[in-house]
């Protein structure tokens, strides 16, 4: 019984660091925030972003994520107002291109949290997430842990399987998020006599990352609406 709970700990575990870590506008504004404004801004980015999962996790216990796919003009609206949001934020990290995190700016942590926070809850990636593999979380049966993982679903399904409708995964699995936005900040700001150096090359990068994913968003919501 307890090998079979911390390998499902564990499946959790790598389930939370396969969704966290590939990159995409979520990481990129923790990496803006990690070099402009320090670990804990881009802790605090991270945790935004998982804040939303929470939610949209006591959304599904409630069945009201379904909803949101039962009605294309509402999930359309909201990827609509995502992709504003992630164009809107590339000009930010555009223009933070020339901060250091030595120069100051360190007091704004707030709002990396309420940044996040608010782009992911239009995030349709983490609706669709949520939508399905989410849902299949919450009932008892067998996942194949790695298939709807981001970029390395075809190339891992299969390698691990486990049982859901476990809070022993549940718990892993968020787990895992938070391991990720802790060390993923941490790790860029470890060399500090490089930091300064870096930010405005991680700014540049996250406002064409955000930029992208801003455009693509745009296209499919007004596409949908239109």
């Amino acid at each position: 019984m307890l090998a079979e709970t911390v390998v499902t700990f564990g499946a959790g575990m790598a389930f939370g660091l396969a969704l966290a870590a590939p990159p995409g506008p979520m990481n990129a504004i923790i990496a803006q925030e990690s070099v402009v404004r320090g670990r804990l801004a881009g802790f605090r980015a991270g945790l935004g972003a998982m804040t939303a999962d929470v939610v949209f996790f006591i959304l599904a216990l409630a069945g009201m994520v379904t909803v949101v796919d039962g009605i294309p003009t509402l999930r359309a609206a909201m990827v609509t107002v995502g992709g504003v949001l992630m164009c809107y934020f590339a000009v930010g990290a555009a223009r933070s291109a020339d901060q250091t995190l030595t120069g100051g700016e360190l007091a704004e942590t707030t709002r990396s949290f309420s940044k996040t926070f608010v782009l992911a809850l239009t995030n349709p990636y983490q609706i669709l997430f949520w939508l399905t593999v989410g849902i299949g979380l919450l009932d008892s049966g067998r996942l194949d842990v790695f298939e709807h993982t981001p970029f390395v679903g075809d190339a891992l399904a299969g390698v691990l399987v486990v049982e859901t409708g476990s809070p022993v995964l549940l718990i892993g699995l968020f787990g895992g998020i938070v391991l990720w936005i802790t060390a993923f900040p941490t790790l860029l700001v470890a060399g500090k006599d490089r930091v300064d150096a870096l930010a405005p090359a991680v700014a540049v990068l996250s406002a064409v990352v955000l930029a992208g994913f801003g455009v693509l968003f745009l296209y499919d919501g007004l596409g949908s609406l239109l």
